[in-house]
């Protein structure tokens, strides 16, 4: 008789790389998400954290979370359709509206859980959605659950959307999803000729602007701003609260009766037990900081840029980025696992990206600074690449992206 657990025993992939000494991942952080972490007893550089603007060990974050907690405890015990909404999540989301320049806004415990339940009730089976052939899981799975056609169009090509767009029958609902900023590549999607193509087409558009947010635009309003295009001709953006924001939770902003119809159809918001309040109200201070500190962002922009500058003039390829999302090409799986290994061991907190993740022969190294990084820590980051590479016997591939 067939049994379902046969593939977990037979699943042998970690198992061998933890025992060759090259396992990469679940590695457990013993300290604050900061410049600097403490993991294995010992201080690392962190340069692979989404806490962009560095806000996660921030004492005024800290202090909203915990003032939160004694106010209303550590949990809100049911969903927010029943027993688990506040007055401070009504109050994020109307703040959350003001800052992204929407009429409404609608809170959810996870970016993930966000992706799955928006798209997937506002699509049907009689409905195409048309992706990015690089958009996140989450959107994809979000798809898959609706029981929509999917159709997916080359990575940033919106020759390739409008194509796409233009074969689908005009009695079918089409919803066109992208990401803002691409979370391996760090390239920034064309908005604009995606709005057009979609405008052209009647097809609805929503925008996952997880590392847009606080990143990009002049007020860190995301990739919307950044392209001057926030006066609805995007449909609905979305994102997540563990980036910029520093602590967890998802977020979708619109018109408000769209909002409204979502808040009362996504499975996902119903079923599912309200973000804490502690993480609510640091989301709150995020957004405070962000717009009454722009030298957070200006910060980061210069260390991306020290960053990149560094690892082109030691003869990195760096891949086609357009923002703090540095992805440094090794090509080979093997070759990657062993350059995180030689990384971590020269003080270095980094993310190895391997197939599937990437295309066989595209592994990469993905780096990130955080505003709160020092010049001297960036430097030190360059310096053990470069010397890892040496030491390995890994020759850099001469090459250049964007600036960021």
């Amino acid at each position: 008789m067939a049994d379902i657990f046969d593939k977990c025993r037979d699943f042998h992939i970690a198992k061998d790389m933890m025992a060759r000494g090259v396992y990469g991942y679940f590695k457990a952080i013993e300290s604050a998400q900061g410049p600097e972490v403490k993991v294995d007893g010992r201080m690392m550089i962190m340069a692979g954290s989404n806490n962009y603007l560095g806000l996660a060990d921030d004492p005024r974050m800290k202090k909203a979370a915990a003032e939160a907690i004694a106010r209303y405890g550590t949990g809100c015990a049911g969903s927010r359709f029943l027993n688990g909404n506040t007055v401070c999540h009504e109050e994020l989301e109307k703040k959350l509206a003001r800052f992204k320049n929407r009429e409404a806004a609608l809170i959810y415990a996870t970016g993930y859980q966000m992706n799955v339940g928006a798209v997937s009730c506002l699509l049907g089976p009689d409905d195409v959605a048309v992706v990015d052939k690089l958009d996140h899981a989450s959107i994809l799975d979000g798809v898959k659950f609706s029981g929509a056609e999917m159709k997916r169009f080359r990575h940033n090509d919106p020759g390739s959307l409008d194509r796409i767009l233009s074969r689908i029958p005009a009695e079918k609902g089409k919803l066109v999803i992208v990401d803002g900023v691409f979370s391996m590549e760090g390239d920034i999607c064309p908005l604009p000729e995606i709005v057009r193509s979609c405008k052209k087409h009647g097809a609805r558009l929503i925008v996952d602007d997880a590392h847009g947010t606080g990143v990009l635009g002049k007020h860190g309003r995301g990739t919307c701003e950044h392209f001057g295009l926030e006066n609805g001709e995007v449909d609905l953006i979305v994102g997540t609260c563990s980036k910029s924001f520093a602590s967890v939770g998802g977020f979708v902003v619109g018109d408000e009766d769209i909002i409204h119809y979502i808040k009362h159809t996504s499975r996902s918001m119903i079923f599912s037990a309200a973000l804490p309040v502690s993480c609510v109200a640091a989301i709150s201070t995020a957004i405070d900081i962000i717009e009454a500190e722009p030298q957070r962002r200006k910060k980061l922009w210069d260390n991306a840029k020290q960053l990149k500058e560094g690892l082109l003039r030691a003869g990195f390829t760096v891949g086609p980025t357009e923002t703090p999302i540095i992805p440094v090409m090794v090509g080979d799986d093997v070759k990657c696992f062993m350059m995180w290994r030689a990384l971590y061991e020269a003080g270095i907190f980094s993310n190895p990206v391997v197939t599937p993740a990437v295309p066989p022969g595209h592994a990469l190294m993905r780096v990130t600074p955080m505003a709160t990084h020092t010049t001297e820590q960036i430097r030190r980051v360059v310096a053990a690449f470069e010397g890892c590479a040496k030491k390995l016997g890994i020759k850099p591939r001469a090459g250049a992206g964007k600036s960021a």
